[in-house]
């Protein structure tokens, strides 16, 4: 079965923001507001990425997202962009910690760390990465409802501003449905559907997200997902049919609250709310 692709076709009218990268930047100076960090050398930066895809794996756990040892997140060192940081194999989420992370290579080979990788993470993730330079990060989990939502080999509809978020920023993959990812050749086509857009929907199989921003949007529109997936389930569950955002409307959300950035701002209060509850993170 071929892959159901369909690329943004149409961006919305642009507001003009200043210096400011969003809306919801404040114009007014000298308020607490969340600043994306600037990095004076590649260790700061890799302590930087490596607490962060921690606290993601955290943020699963929390979410109810573990599935046995299905699961991998991972992100691109700054360093040394053919190596990528990823949770160790049959580790829950709610025990990864600074200590037992492990890197990896495109080929699957463990260059630090203890733990081995994940056969599935490695053919999916390690394609993605490979294939797209300018993708930063990458999140798949075993999903209840976003599994549910892929036996319907559909993509979502803007039922709501949410949902609107993904509006022409997702993808539908249909090839080897439901064929447990282990062969180098299905991280390919997984790849090869990552043209553009931020998420996908494989069918059969569940939900994956890649940020070219950061691990921290790349978990939170995971998590978005997801939600956006229940949320259709149950409309549709009702038999009637969902009022849908206008195409127009749906575009203007996209771009205002369904960015890379505007990811990385909704992790901001998952991190802040880790920190102060599970500490032994950085161990």
């Amino acid at each position: 079965m071929e892959a159901i692709i369909e690329r943004p076709v149409s961006a919305a009218k642009p507001i003009d923001l200043g210096k400011r990268t969003s809306i919801y930047q404040p114009e007014q100076e000298g308020l607490i507001f969340p600043e994306v960090p600037v990095f004076a050398d590649p260790a700061a930066h890799r302590q930087h990425l490596k607490e962060r895809l921690v606290a993601a794996c955290r943020a699963f756990a929390l979410q109810g997202f573990d599935y046995g040892f299905a699961g991998h997140l991972t992100v691109r060192d700054p360093e040394h962009p053919e190596l990528y940081w990823t949770n160790p194999m049959a580790v829950h989420f709610s025990q990864v910690k600074l200590s037992n992370l492990i890197l990896a290579d495109h080929q699957g080979r463990v260059v630090e760390g203890r733990h081995a990788v994940n056969r599935a993470g490695f053919v999916l993730h390690a394609a993605v990465h490979e294939a797209h330079p300018d993708i930063v990060a990458m999140c798949h989990a075993h999903t209840v409802y976003g599994t549910a939502f892929a036996a319907l080999g559909k993509k979502l509809e803007p039922i709501s501003q949410d949902a609107a978020a993904f509006f022409e920023d997702h993808v539908v993959i249909g090839d080897e449905a439901g064929q447990v990812a282990v062969e180098v050749k299905a991280g390919h086509k997984v790849a090869n559907a990552f043209l553009g857009v931020k998420a996908a929907i494989h069918q059969n199989h569940g939900l994956l997200t890649a940020s070219r921003h950061s691990i921290e949007s790349a978990a939170f529109w995971f998590i978005a997902l997801e939600r956006c997936c229940q949320q259709q389930l149950m409309v549709e569950s009702t038999g009637l049919k969902p009022r849908l955002v206008s195409e127009e409307r749906a575009r203007y959300s996209r771009e205002h609250v369904g960015s890379d950035y505007i990811g990385w701002l909704h992790f901001q209060a998952i991190w802040e709310q880790l920190v102060a509850t599970q500490p032994d993170m950085f161990d």
